[in-house]
């Protein structure tokens, strides 16, 4: 079954990438070396992907449909913000199990660039988050609260990846902290302190992201908490 043969091989190829970027996050990576993992020549990498950056768009891609599948398979509690709360745990959750995934999907960042990719996370976010305005349940508007979990929760998630060391503690404490920002159940002082430990942080990390897309991730977590801090 060639077919099917063809989908196990370029499957198998997109494992390979994601297993090398997870092993040397944020270095770069041997295509022979993927090919070698997988027991194929380069001309075969090159049909299925045109090129290094066709690999790495798949990688995302295929990243995305994993956390898609997890996501889709969580049942919805019926409380919009029970489900904010789930959803930063398996999103936490989805980063420190598949690093080399994650990586990519969120950790490469450029100013005014978003993928196709980010689009349907986002909008179950956002899903989430009009549910909870349409009851009256935040102090912010809702694309403003998906925006405040999604910063967070990605620096959260990146910090736990880059250290090779789940932080829990500090998880639970960043989803609460914006939670209660976002909802009014806690003031904005308790968010802002966390999500500037997290800004702290991101800033002493190994550099990940690259120096640009480190600051920048700095600056935008700094500029959240100011605003929640209003």
């Amino acid at each position: 079954m060639p077919e099917q043969e063809n989908g196990d091989t370029r499957t198998r190829l997109l494992e390979a990438a994601a297993e090398l970027i997870a092993a040397a996050p944020g270095e770069d990576f041997s295509l022979r070396e993927v090919c070698e993992r997988v027991g194929v020549r380069m001309p075969t990498l090159y049909h299925f992907f045109g090129s290094k950056q066709g690999l790495i768009d798949a990688v995302v891609e295929r990243g995305f449909e994993l956390y898609l599948t997890e996501k889709e398979g969580h049942e919805s509690s019926g409380d919009p913000i029970a489900d904010l709360r789930d959803g930063w745990d398996s999103h936490v959750r989805f980063g420190i199990e598949n690093p080399g995934y994650y990586t990519l999907m969120y950790g490469k960042v450029r100013p005014g660039y978003s993928p196709a990719a980010h689009a349907k996370p986002t909008m179950l976010l956002r899903e989430l988050t009009d549910r909870a305005a349409a009851q009256d349940r935040l102090v912010v508007d809702p694309e403003q609260a998906a925006a405040h979990i999604l910063a967070t929760n990605i620096g959260v998630t990146l910090r736990q990846i880059i250290l090779a060391e789940p932080d829990p503690d500090l998880s639970a404490a960043a989803r609460d902290a914006v939670i209660a920002g976002i909802t009014g159940e806690g003031g904005g002082t308790a968010v802002s302190d966390e999500v500037r430990r997290v800004a702290s942080l991101a800033a002493s990390m190994p550099d990940v992201l690259g120096a640009a897309e480190t600051a920048l991730l700095g600056q935008w977590l700094r500029r959240l908490a100011e605003h929640m801090a209003d």
